[in-house]
């Protein structure tokens, strides 16, 4: 047969430039991207094409729970792989039944809907939402200022950040934010139209937000009161990530009926599958059959593949206690930082968050950035010094760098990280 188009070149020289110019040449420019290539990864590290080692604090943007190439994971995927990669939801397929019931045994009686990423999970709560409403003419969803939804055009209309939604609109109909961490804004934000609210137990994009306890106890108490939906998007900060399963149980722990609280849907993604990529949502009960045959689908959600490595993703996590370590080594970390942040104030403003999720907030006006590159946010500036010293981290917003390791991160690989840390903060202070 005549080929249409020519076969690529391979890759002669093995190297950095090669690959961004293929990039440059071939890919959509809708990233950011970092000047750094990969080839490998392993554990908490990953080497570049030149060798030169990292250590991982960004995790693939809270993706790779376990580290990378975890080999329990390629274990699971080959295991699998041989019986059956893919069949249609048109079929049963045992991986997705245990998936869900692992999933639903976290949480409360319900069932959950699998598909392909955070952003398709957040669809089908927006799509529950409307489902629930429609026949008394409600369709509205009260989100959060900052928060941040995915990338979809109704997940860029649910979330709070402006710089999302320039040259999409007009952007989809029934999403209002109102302000993060604030009952009586929402609570005064609410019209008739109004179905159901989503917020984030902690804010990730925009810089490591926990919701306070009375925040989340009194959106429980004022969806009831109002007959709303109460959605958590659990996508960033879900999957033991704060300590817990989801962090509305970590945020709500030793809080007079904290243990009580239950959401009426749940977003999950990234660690679920430690790398491979799977979403879900899950709806409690009696919510749970609102999408009935027909009312949405997936082509790829729920393979036997995905699903058998996000079981095996769990089972790691709950036989290695990993949910402990991520308490263990973000409190550590966390305290530590806050004791640089005192000997460092004009570098380092404050450090937040929980568990394996923090955010490390600058203080304005650091003097070399603002000489060097004025132009460039102080988070890119601060993430690029990391990333020279060997850490990889995230920004979030303008002023914070997120750190997001491994669920099974250890305590010298924490103190590396400190180091590192601590030396592009002295530099900074001593510019």
């Amino acid at each position: 047969m005549k080929e249409i188009l020519p076969a690529p070149p391979p890759i002669v020289r093995n190297d950095a430039v090669a690959i961004r110019e293929l990039f440059n040449k071939h890919v959509i420019p809708s990233y950011g991207r970092f000047d750094l290539a990969f080839s490998r990864g392993a554990g908490s590290y990953l080497w570049d094409l030149a060798g030169k080692r990292y250590l991982d604090f960004g995790g693939g943007i809270a993706v790779c729970a376990l580290g990378h190439s975890h080999p329990e994971i390629t274990e699971a995927l080959i295991e699998q792989s041989r019986k059956l990669v893919h069949v249609s939801n048109l079929y049963y397929t045992e991986p997705q039944g245990r998936l869900a019931q692992a999933l639903v045994n976290r949480l409360a009686p319900g069932k959950c809907f699998f598909c392909n990423s955070g952003a398709e999970a957040n669809e089908g709560l927006f799509k529950v939402a409307r489902k629930f409403g429609h026949e008394e003419g409600r369709f509205e969803m009260l989100t959060a200022q900052n928060s941040f939804h995915g990338r979809t055009l109704a997940g860029i209309s649910a979330t709070g950040q402006d710089k999302v939604k320039k040259g999409f609109e007009p952007l989809v109909q029934g999403f209002r934010q109102v302000p993060y961490n604030d009952l009586a804004a929402i609570r005064s934000a609410i019209s008739p139209a109004t179905a159901a609210i989503l917020i984030e137990g902690v804010q990730g994009e925009s810089g490591i937000t926990p919701a306070t306890p009375e925040y989340l106890l009194g959106l429980r108490q004022l969806c009831d009161e109002k007959k709303l939906l109460l959605f958590m998007d659990g996508v960033q900060d879900g999957h033991f990530r704060t300590g817990r399963f989801q962090s509305f149980q970590r945020i709500l722990e030793g809080t007079a009926n904290g243990a009580s609280l239950i959401p009426d849907g749940i977003s999950m993604a990234k660690s679920l599958g430690g790398g491979f990529p799977i979403g879900a949502f899950w709806i409690r009960q009696p919510y749970a059959d609102l999408l009935g045959p027909g009312t949405h689908a997936t082509t790829f959600g729920g393979t036997p593949l995905g699903c058998a490595v996000a079981l095996k993703v769990l089972e790691v996590i709950e036989r290695d206690g990993l949910a402990e370590n991520a308490r263990q080594c973000g409190d550590y970390l966390k305290d530590q930082l806050l004791q640089m942040a005192q000997r460092f104030p004009s570098v380092l403003k404050t450090v937040r968050g929980l568990g394996l999720m923090i955010g490390i907030e600058l203080a304005p006006n650091i003097p070399v950035l603002q000489r060097e590159e004025k132009e460039k946010a102080q988070s890119l500036q601060f993430v690029n010094r990391l990333h020279d010293a060997g850490l990889l981290t995230v920004p979030a917003g303008l002023q914070v760098a997120r750190l997001l390791p491994p669920l099974n991160l250890r305590q010298s690989e924490a103190d590396e990280g400190l180091k590192i840390i601590e030396s592009v903060v002295a530099a900074l202070a001593g510019s």
